[in-house]
């Protein structure tokens, strides 16, 4: 059995904006109040591989691990993978970008399996990403907008 979660939230701001501000990777750390860190180790295009770093967890353990984003401007999607599993056997996912009334539904699609011996299950992750994620998310809306809103 996997896990999988299905987020998303609308962004009231115009769909360059959306994209540019939620794919600047290296910027991450002020858009989501999670990560501490977010390097750029190497860009080939469309393709960025990059490590994130967490804030430390309530016991003092710091998250870090290696990921890789593949955007596709013209169809305003990216699929993204963990290259350094961490607790994960696998985690994908996928960000797909629509314009809607309102603005941008911005969409994060997670299928991932726990590792055996992980300090979570598979139910116990996607319940974690479903608590957290729209937390990240709401963050994102406002602070993108924030910065629609200044843009000239």
């Amino acid at each position: 059995m996997a896990g999988h979660t299905e987020n998303e939230v609308v962004v009231d701001a115009p769909m360059d904006v959306v994209w540019e501000r939620t794919n600047d990777v290296e910027r991450w750390p002020e858009l989501f109040s999670e990560y501490a860190s977010a390097e750029v180790l190497e860009r080939d295009g469309n393709r960025v591989l990059f490590r994130l770093t967490m804030h430390p967890d309530p016991d003092g353990k710091v998250w870090s691990w290696v990921s890789e984003r593949v955007a596709d401007p013209v169809a305003r999607t990216v699929t993204a993978r963990r290259v350094e599993t961490g607790p994960f056997e696998h985690m994908d996912i996928r960000w797909t970008y629509e314009q809607v009334d309102g603005g941008v539904r911005m969409r994060w699609v997670q299928d991932f399996a726990m590792k055996p011996g992980a300090p979570l299950d598979d139910d116990a992750m996607a319940r974690r990403i479903n608590e957290n994620t729209p937390v990240q998310m709401a963050l994102i809306k406002r602070k993108v907008e924030e910065v629609a809103c200044t843009a000239p």
